[in-house]
C-alpha cells in the first residue's frame, strides 16, 4: 500500500518536474525562506500532489520546491507536517519516502526548538547530534523490506560526517553553534516547567513537535542527514514566561540568514 501510494506521487512529480534531486531539505517553524538559496525550477503546492497532506502550522507553507543550490539538484519542503495536526505518523514522513524515491542521497532538517540546556540562548543555533523520541515511531506496523529494514541502527542517525562538516562551516563564518541533543515529543501544548526541567535532566538540549519522525525514517531509508534547531526560546526557572508562536516566528526571522548559509554552504561542499 504505501508502495504503491509513493509510486503515484513520483509518477505526479517526475510527469511535470524534470529535476532530479540529491539533496531533500525540511524548512521549520519561521524558517521558509530558506528556500530563498534555491534557483528555483518548479513549485508545487501540495494541494495538487497525490497522497500529500497539508501544512497547518503557523509558519509553515505548503509547497514543495525544486531547483538547485550551487549548482546542485534539490527539492525542499516549505513547510512540514505534525503528528499533533492530526495525521498519522506515516503521513508525516511520507515527503521523506517521496524525496528518496526521487534520488535524493542526503537530507537536511531545520526546526524552531525550546532551549531546556539553561546555557542556550535565544537565537543560538544548535547541531542536533542525538534525539529522544516521545512521540510515537513511524515504523510501527508491517515493515516492507522494499523501503528498508525491519529495524534499523539508530547509533548514527545523524551523520557524523556532516556535523563535522557543520561545525567547520559554522566556524569559517563566524557562526557560534551549539551541538546537542533535541526530544521529540508531540505537541500542541508547550511543556510545563516540571516537563521542561525533566527533559534536561534525562539529557535533551531542547525539545520541539517535530523532525525525529523524519529522521527515522531517513534512517530506515539508508540517507545520510543533518539537522539544526533553531532556539527560539528558553526555559528559565527563574522567569516563567509563556511561550508564544509569535516568539518562534520572530527568533526565526532573526537566524534564517545564519541557517540559510549553513545549508548553502553544506550542500555546496557535500
Amino acid at each position: 500500500m504505501m508502495l504503491e501510494k509513493i509510486k503515484a506521487t513520483i509518477e505526479f512529480i517526475t510527469t511535470n518536474v524534470k529535476t532530479r534531486p540529491l539533496f531533500g531539505i525540511v524548512c521549520g517553524s519561521g524558517l521558509a525562506n530558506i528556500v530563498n538559496i534555491i534557483e528555483v525550477e518548479k513549485v508545487l503546492d501540495y494541494s495538487i500532489i497525490p497522497n500529500f497532506a497539508l501544512s497547518t502550522a503557523d509558519g509553515h507553507k505548503s509547497k514543495l520546491i525544486f531547483g538547485t543550490i550551487k549548482g546542485k539538484p534539490v527539492v525542499a519542503m516549505q513547510g512540514r507536517f505534525h503528528y499533533y495536526e492530526g495525521y498519522s505518523m506515516q503521513e508525516v514522513t511520507f515527503p521523506i519516502r517521496v524525496m528518496k524515491a526521487l534520488g535524493i542521497k542526503t537530507l537536511i532538517l531545520t526546526n524552531a526548538s525550546g532551549g531546556v540546556n539553561p546555557e542556550f540562548n535565544v537565537g543560538d543555533i544548535m547541531i542536533i547530534e542525538d534525539h529522544i523520541n516521545l512521540m510515537p515511531n513511524p515504523l510501527i506496523g508491517k515493515n516492507d523490506n522494499n523501503l528498508g529494514t525491519r529495524f534499523p541502527s539508530m547509533s548514527k542517525a545523524y551523520t557524523p560526517n556532516l556535523i563535522k562538516l557543520g561545525q567547520e562551516i559554522g566556524k569559517q563564518n563566524e557562526i557560534e553553534l551549539k551541538k546537542g541533543v533535541y526530544l521529540g515529543n508531540t505537541g500542541p501544548s508547550y511543556e510545563t516547567p516540571a516537563e521542561y526541567k525533566f527533559y534536561h535532566k534525562v539529557g535533551a538540549d531542547c525539545v520541539g513537535m517535530s523532525t525525529v519522525p523524519e529522521v527515522i525514517v531517513g534512517v530506515h531509508s539508508g540517507l545520510d542527514i543533518f539537522a539544526m534547531s533553531l532556539i527560539s526560546n528558553v526555559f528559565r526557572d527563574e522567569i516563567r514566561a509563556d511561550c508564544t508562536t509569535e516568539e518562534v516566528l520572530e527568533a526565526g526571522k532573526k537566524a534564517e540568514n545564519k541557517m540559510m548559509l549553513m545549508v548553502e554552504q553544506l550542500i555546496e561542499r557535500i
